[in-house]
């Protein structure tokens, strides 16, 4: 899942902030304005040097801070300050956001930048991955979720046929690839986004196996070709997951194992319905924080 529009240029945009929150309030409010598409392009929070929490929300145009305020009391039950400044065009927002997050275990897979690379804990897998314009530094919810729930199915069975649509950094294939030592088709909207997961892949001596392409959707001609998936692991957002449901019958066998989130628990029954009506029936869910993963299979 791309975090940023394909063709976003930062120069002179907008970026609004608050902080002095806990931990769970910052990533609370980072949920809601991701759920927002009037509000921001992209949101994340971080810890600052006294403790406390802080959001950063980068916006394609003049941020409406009454908007942000009101959605902060909504969320929070209390008011929070926002202000604004102009975006520095020579600064990677997204690398400053994400410098410094803490290495993240989750499903067996140890998910560190370049500078955690000596920290690998035994037992654990590494997947190295630096901050990059593209969505999976692995400390998501929806990622975390995803991981775990990998690392689960791949318990008890061993598909031959696996895509991850939506790849952003290609952490998910990278892990798949890791596990199974076996191709994994990785796909994504944004034609950087494939890139950078193909890179990641060879960083992380997967290269070989994963097949990053970039299409939208589930109609391209390389994925119809690849078909029947037995594992489809698809870490998107709610609206799009519904609108695949038919794509995803259509293009897997009995048995089939899906993997689904990006989405919030409360859309997760929304979700499940469509998926259900094409013939999957869930296996696991999966909650972490605000946010749900589900395992589903094919009957």
């Amino acid at each position: 899942m791309s975090q940023l529009p394909p063709n976003y240029d930062p120069f002179d945009q907008p970026a609004s902030r608050t902080s002095g929150m806990t931990r769970a309030e910052a990533w609370k409010l980072v949920d809601a304005i991701s759920e927002r598409d009037d509000l921001a392009l992209s949101a994340a929070a971080f810890e600052l040097e006294d403790g406390s929490w802080a959001i950063e929300a980068t916006c394609d145009g003049e941020p409406d801070l009454d908007l942000f305020s009101e959605l902060a009391r909504q969320t929070l039950g209390g008011d929070v300050d926002f202000d604004k400044e102009r975006v520095d065009p020579e600064i990677d927002w997204v690398s400053k956001t994400q410098a410094g997050l803490a290495p993240v275990l989750a499903g067996g897979f140890f998910i560190h930048g370049s500078h955690d690379r000596q920290n690998v804990p035994t037992g654990a897998r590494p997947i190295e991955i630096d901050a990059a314009q593209a969505f999976g530094t692995g400390h998501h919810e929806t990622t975390t979720g995803c991981l775990d729930a990998i690392a689960g199915l791949l318990r008890t069975t061993r598909p031959r046929h696996v895509i991850d649509v939506g790849t952003g950094s290609g952490v998910l294939a990278i892990a798949l690839a890791k596990k199974l030592r076996q191709p994994v088709m990785a796909t994504d909207i944004d034609p950087v986004a494939v890139e950078i997961a193909r890179e990641n892949a060879r960083k992380n001596g997967v290269g070989a196996f994963v097949r990053p392409i970039v299409a939208r959707g589930m109609d391209h001609a390389e994925i119809v070709r690849e078909a029947p998936y037995d594992l489809v692991v698809a870490n998107i957002l709610a609206k799009p997951l519904v609108v695949l449901a038919a794509d995803m019958a259509e293009l897997t066998a009995p048995g089939t194992h899906l993997i689904l989130s990006g989405l919030l628990a409360e859309q997760a029954s929304r979700v499940l319905a469509a998926y259900r009506a094409t013939g999957f029936a869930l296996k696991r869910r999966l909650v972490r924080g605000n946010w749900a993963t589900l395992v589903l299979t094919r009957s």
